[in-house]
C-alpha cells in the first residue's frame, strides 16, 4: 500500500527539511541481563533474524517466530508501519537487526525502532527468551525525541489542550480493531493547530493483542513522552506491544484519513442587527430574501451530494465488477459480496477438472483466477449434498462478519440459477490433515512448526469465543478443517454449521446433533448441549493428533484421548509422541500433551477456556494443572451407537496439492 499523491507531495516538500535536522531516526533499548557467549541464544538469534525481513513483508507487515530449545530459545517479531513498501519494509527491517545485533551484542532482550532514512518507512523489531505473542509487553520502552525544542514564545498552554485532544482521538481510533487488516491497530491524523498549520501522529499495536491492551500500551507512550520530553518538535515512545510518534510533517506512506480543523478562538459577540444583507447595488435584501437564498443554495448543494453519490456507486459498481462481483445487503443489513456465475465460470475454466482443488461430503473446490490475476478457492455444493439453504446462509452470515488471521476468508457467494456457490481467499497448502497424516509430508512439520499451527488454532478459537463481536461454537473442529496458507499459517475453516450465540448467553441445547465423530464433546454428543467447552473438546483432540501424527480414529475401542490418558497415569506420555519429533525438546511436548489431555476431560466445567490455553502456550513459568480422566474411556458403547448428523471433510479442498 503506498502514500496517495498528495501525500506524497507534501512528503517531499519537507524530506529535505526534516533530513537537515535528524541524520538518524532511531531508538533501541537492551534489557533482560546478559547471555553466555558460549550457548546457542547468540546463533539462534542470529538465524531467526536471517529470514525475519523477507518474513514480514511475506506475511502483510507483522510476523513472529521462535528457535532453539529452552533456555536458549530465542522467540522475535518484526512489525511495519502501516502504508509501507516492500522493499523499505525489508530495508528498515535489517537495519534495525544490525542496530540490535551490534548494540545489544550479548543481552537477551531488546526492542528497536527505526526508519529508512531514504524510504522514510517506520518499523519495529522484538527480541526476547520468552514469547511475547497475545501478551500486553510494555518493557522494555524505548524512545526518539526530536532534538528542537517548540518556540517559547508558543501559546504553550493551548497547544497542549489541542495536542491532547489529537492524542486521544488517535489512540481511540488506533485501537478500533479494523479486522481486515493484518495491521489491524493503526490510526494516523493531521490537526491544524492555532498555532502550527500542521501537526501529524501516528499510533500502532502488535495485531496479537487485544483492543483494550491496545489503548493501555498506547496510553502509557503518550504519558511517558509527555513526563520525560514535553516541549520538543516531535518524538516518540515504543513498547515491544505498540508505538506512538509526532511530528510537524507527514510520516511516509501514512494515510491522514482524520484530518481535524482546530476550530480558531471564539470570537467576542457582536451587537445584534436585524438579518440583511446588501447586494453590489445597496439595494438591502431582507429576512424572506436570505431565505429564499439558503433555500436555493441548500437544493444545489442536495443534488451535487446525489449526483456525486452515483458516480461513486458506479465506481465501486465497476470495481466490483472486475473482481467478479456485486454488493448485497442481507436482512441484518450485513455486505457481502455476490459474484456472478459467468465471472466464475470463466475464472474456473468451467470448473474444469483441471482446476480441481478437491472433493468433500457438501460439494467440490475448485481453483479460480478472476480478471484482475487474484487466485480464488470456488466450493460449487453438490445437489442434495445435505448442506442445505439454512446451512449456506448461515455460513455466508457469519463469515461475512468474522475477520482474523487464523480464520480462512469468505469473498462472497453465488446462488444464480440452480446453483449454490461460496467464495473464499485461496489457501495455498492443502489442509492440516493431509501433512500430518501423510508419512512424507508430516517429516517437514518440525516442532517449532507444529507448535506455531496449534497456536495460530487456539487464536482462531479464541477470537471466535470472546474477542469478536459475535460468540460462535464452531461444532465440527477438525484437522481437515484447519487450512494452511503459503507461510503454513493455519485458518480455521467450515462454518456451516457453527452456532451464534448472544455475548451473555455461555451454553444451549440442540435436538440436532452435527459434526464429526470422535471429535464431538460427550456432553453434546449424548445431550445436544453446546458451549465453547464443546470447542475446547475438538482444540484437544487435534492437538494430540498434531503431536502423535496419528488419526483418532486409529485407535479402535477407546480413541486417541483414552490412549493417551492412560500412557500418561502410566507415566509413559512420550509413547505417543511422533518418531519424527523425538529430537525435539521432550519436556516442551509433553506439556502439550497436558494441555490436550486437560482439553479433553469429560466434565466440561474442568476444562480450560481457550484464553487459558493461550497463556499456558506464552509461557514457560506457569503452572498448567493435572488432568482428569477424558470422556468416553469408559464409556465406548454409548459413543457408538449415537445417532448424529454427519458433517464430514468439506473443506479439505480448499488447498493446492
Amino acid at each position: 500500500m503506498g502514500a496517495s499523491p498528495t501525500l506524497m507531495i507534501m512528503f517531499t516538500s519537507s524530506l529535505l527539511l526534516v533530513l537537515q535536522k535528524l541524520e538518524v531516526v532511531n531508538a533501541i533499548e537492551c534489557a533482560g541481563g546478559y547471555f553466555n557467549g558460549n550457548s546457542s541464544y547468540g546463533p539462534n538469534r542470529q538465524n531467526l533474524f536471517s529470514t525475519l525481513a523477507k518474513k514480514v513483508v511475506g506475511n502483510g507487515g507483522f510476523y513472529n517466530a521462535s528457535l532453539g530449545k529452552s533456555p536458549d530459545r530465542v522467540h522475535a517479531f518484526a512489525l511495519c508501519a502501516r502504508g509501507y513498501e516492500r522493499q523499505a519494509c525489508i530495508s528498515c527491517v535489517e537495519s534495525v537487526i544490525q542496530d540490535i545485533l551490534e548494540q545489544c551484542q550479548n543481552r537477551i532482550d531488546s526492542v528497536t525502532w527505526g526508519e529508512d532514512k531514504e524510504k522514510m518507512v517506520s518499523c519495529l523489531v522484538s527480541s526476547s527468551n520468552h514469547s511475547t505473542l497475545g501478551n500486553l509487553e510494555l518493557t522494555p520502552p524505548a524512545r526518539y525525541e526530536s532534538p528542537n525544542s517548540i518556540e517559547p514564545w508558543k501559546n504553550m498552554t493551548l497547544f497542549e489542550q489541542e495536542w491532547n485532544a489529537m492524542a486521544n482521538r488517535t489512540l481511540e481510533a488506533a485501537a478500533e480493531a479494523e479486522t481486515s487488516s493484518v495491521l489491524q491497530y493503526y490510526s494516523a491524523e493531521k490537526a491544524e493547530f492555532t498555532e502550527f498549520p500542521n501537526v501529524y501522529m501516528l499510533m500502532q499495536c502488535t495485531p496479537d493483542i487485544t483492543s483494550q491492551d491496545c489503548k493501555t500500551c498506547l496510553g502509557e507512550c503518550v504519558t511517558l513522552f509527555k513526563e520525560q520530553v514535553w516541549g520538543k518538535q516531535g518524538g516518540a515512545f515504543f513498547r515491544p506491544s505498540c508505538f506512538f510518534r509526532w511530528d510537524l510533517y507527514a510520516f511516509h506512506g501514512a494515510t491522514f484519513d482524520n484530518i481535524t480543523r482546530v476550530p480558531a478562538p471564539p470570537r467576542p459577540p457582536a451587537q445584534e442587527k436585524k438579518s440583511s444583507i446588501t447586494d453590489e447595488k445597496g439595494i438591502r435584501i431582507g429576512e424572506s430574501g436570505i431565505i429564499a437564498i439558503v433555500v436555493v443554495f441548500t437544493v444545489i448543494i442536495l443534488l451535487v451530494f446525489v449526483g456525486f453519490i452515483k458516480v461513486h456507486a458506479r465506481r465501486r459498481k465497476s470495481h466490483n465488477i472486475f473482481n467478479g462481483g456485486a454488493e448485497y445487503s442481507d436482512s441484518d443489513g450485513q455486505y457481502m459480496l455476490r459474484f456472478d456465475l459467468g465471472m466464475l465460470l470463466t475464472a474456473t475454466n468451467e470448473f474444469s477438472p483441471e482446476n480441481k482443488l478437491g472433493q468433500g461430503g457438501f460439494g467440490t473446490v475448485y481453483k479460480g483466477t478472476l480478471f484482475n490475476g487474484k487466485e480464488i478457492a470456488v466450493k460449487r455444493l453438490t445437489k442434495g449434498s445435505g448442506q442445505g439453504d439454512i446451512e449456506f446462509k448461515n455460513e455466508v452470515s457469519l463469515l461475512t462478519r468474522l475477520q482474523h488471521r487464523n480464520l480462512v476468508k469468505l469473498l462472497g457467494f453465488c446462488n444464480e440459477e440452480d446453483e449454490v456457490i461460496l467464495v473464499y481467499e485461496f489457501v495455498r497448502n492443502s489442509s492440516l490433515d493431509s501433512f500430518i497424516f501423510d508419512d512424507e509430508k508430516r517429516s517437514l512439520l518440525t516442532w517449532e512448526l507444529r507448535y506455531r499451527i496449534i497456536e495460530g488454532i487456539a487464536r482462531g478459537l479464541l477470537y471466535l469465543h470472546e474477542d469478536s463481536q459475535l460468540k460462535i461454537i464452531h461444532r465440527d473442529l477438525k484437522l481437515s478443517n484447519i487450512l494452511l496458507d503459503a507461510e503454513m499459517n493455519p485458518k480455521v475453516a467450515d462454518f456451516g454449521t457453527a452456532r451464534l450465540f448472544d455475548t451473555d448467553v455461555t451454553r444451549a441445547e440442540t435436538k440436532r446433533i452435527a459434526g464429526t465423530r470422535g471429535y464431538m464433546a460427550p456432553e453434546y454428543l449424548n445431550h445436544g448441549q453446546i458451549s465453547a467447552k464443546s470447542d475446547v473438546y475438538g482444540f484437544g483432540v487435534m492437538l494430540l493428533e498434531i503431536i502423535s501424527g496419528e488419526r483418532n480414529k486409529r485407535f479402535e475401542g477407546e480413541g486417541l484421548a483414552a490412549f493417551a490418558w492412560k500412557r500418561w497415569v502410566e507415566g509413559k506420555p512420550e509413547i505417543i509422541i511422533d518418531p519424527f519429533l523425538m529430537e525435539h525438546p521432550r519436556n516442551e511436548i509433553i506439556k502439550l500433551i497436558q494441555i490436550g489431555l486437560l482439553c479433553v476431560q469429560e466434565n466440561a466445567t474442568k476444562r480450560p477456556t481457550m484464553s487459558s490455553v493461550i497463556t499456558w502456550l506464552g509461557s514457560e513459568t506457569i503452572i498448567v494443572p493435572l488432568p482428569n480422566a477424558p470422556a468416553f474411556s469408559g464409556s465406548l458403547p454409548q459413543f457408538e451407537s449415537a445417532t448424529i448428523a454427519m458433517n464430514e471433510d468439506v473443506f479439505t479442498e480448499l488447498s493446492c496439492r
